[in-house]
């Protein structure tokens, strides 16, 4: 599941992945997230955490989340990944420059650091 993460900076969403992740999370969580988002700006920025909680996407997940960003690809300025998990450091250093906007990968122990680079 995706849960919204509170008391973020105006401008940032910010959303954690916990057991499983279903292609109903983004319907029901991430995409209403986007979408009130935008109402305010034109631009969107992301803190993104996969800790320890988070067990795996299901492959219709992974679609729903592909959609996501290339439905809104101008939308997005900053993406900020935390994670410990190195299949998604990895895949994100080697296909980074496929997303979106700008992307940093963060370990779980600076997630206060990515914060704040992504609400600069």
């Amino acid at each position: 599941m995706i849960e919204l993460l509170r008391d973020l900076p105006a401008g940032v969403i910010g959303i954690e992945a916990v057991g499983r992740v279903e292609a109903d999370d983004y319907a029901t969580v991430v995409e209403p997230a986007v979408r009130a988002a935008l109402q305010g700006a034109d631009k969107l920025r992301l803190v993104y955490v996969l800790g320890d909680g988070f067990q795996g996407y299901s492959a219709a997940a992974s679609w729903e989340d592909a959609k996501l960003g290339i439905g809104h690809w101008d939308a997005w300025e900053r993406i900020a990944i935390v994670t410990d998990r190195s299949w998604i450091r990895d895949g994100v250093k080697a296909f980074g420059w496929m997303f979106p906007g700008e992307v940093r990968v963060f370990p779980t122990s600076a997630r206060q650091d990515a914060l704040s680079w992504v609400s600069l």
